[in-house]
């Protein structure tokens, strides 16, 4: 195998599997910039994913390839939805962000197996689905010499929409009066709230983007990696994009690059065959690497990072 061929593996599995982390890092991101704490990303990721698959199992035959893609949507939506009970346990009803983010994390895979075996004749998992993501050779770029065999060439489409995405977020956190006042509230909210910004308007949108977005993450790994449903297609995922997001200092552009080497990370266990060094290494080790390493990121980084000062506070409007 030559080294073109090698670079071309380890870029592709490393975007395939990163794509998702990317999304949801982004709205974890969202979210704790508005000072709600979203630990229950890998509920609403469950819940993505579980919309998109039942989506592209009715749909398939309808749509067919641009069935994933519509997917998104849908995982997008019921993400969001989903994320209302966060936002409304956290916001009106006052409870504890990191309790709220756990019940939401502790529903999300009971409810979908419980639909799914209602669905599909009392089956704990679905189908495999026809219509995925696969992969895509990018016209044009592909034809760059060295460049375009490397990374443009039997790629992850949802990757680099993830990658557009990421500098879009950046533009609207760092750019727009709305990122200002997203921002503002998850740094000071008494003093956004008396400078006219609703607190609580912000927040309940800085938590639906997050909704949004990792929705969209589920429904990438449902469609891209797993291409079925089931009580473990979300396996860490949503925390693994939580390390991504302080890794990457609430930043989205951070976030992304973080979630990527999280995801090169994932792939080792599944290309580590083909790479020189790493086929040396004990599968089981290459399998929990990402768990591993999302573990020493955040005892190394989560005490150093500069959080949004009023993350995880409840903010009651003052009379």
């Amino acid at each position: 195998m030559n080294l073109i061929t090698l670079l071309s593996i380890v870029v592709s599995s490393a975007l395939i599997y990163s794509a998702p982390l990317i999304f949801t890092a982004l709205g974890g991101t969202f979210s704790e910039r508005s000072g709600i704490v979203n630990v229950g990303l890998e509920g609403i990721m469950v819940v993505g994913a579980f919309a998109s698959v039942v989506f592209n199992l009715t749909f398939g035959h309808i749509f067919e390839g641009w069935t994933p893609w519509i997917g998104l949507l849908v995982g997008a939506l019921f993400g969001a939805i989903f994320s209302l009970i966060h936002v409304v346990a956290t916001v009106h009803l006052r409870a504890d962000h990191i309790i709220s983010g756990t019940v939401v994390n502790m529903l999300a895979p009971a409810l979908t197996v419980f639909l799914t075996r209602i669905l599909y004749e009392q089956h704990g998992q679905t189908e495999i689905i026809k219509y995925s993501f696969g992969k895509t050779t990018i016209p044009f770029l592909s034809k760059i010499p060295f460049i375009g065999q490397i990374f443009f060439t039997n790629t992850s489409a949802p990757a680099y929409l993830a990658i557009v995405v990421s500098f879009i977020c950046w533009f609207i956190l760092f750019k727009t009066t709305f990122g200002l006042r997203l921002r503002s509230v998850g740094e000071h909210p008494q003093a956004a709230d008396t400078l006219g910004i609703n607190v609580y308007l912000m927040r309940y949108s800085g938590v639906i983007i997050s909704g949004v977005l990792g929705g969209i993450g589920g429904a990438v790994v449902a469609q891209s990696i797993s291409l079925n449903f089931s009580v473990l297609t979300i396996a860490g995922q949503g925390f693994i994009s939580m390390a991504a997001m302080i890794f990457g200092n609430w930043n989205p552009i951070g976030a992304m690059g973080a979630a990527i080497f999280f995801g090169l990370a994932q792939s080792l266990s599944v290309i580590g065959s083909y790479i020189p060094i790493v086929q040396d290494i004990p599968s089981v080790w290459l399998s929990i690497a990402p768990y591993l390493i999302t573990v020493v990121v955040l005892v190394l980084f989560i005490g150093r990072s500069d959080s949004p000062a009023a993350n995880g506070t409840t903010y009651v409007k003052s009379k």
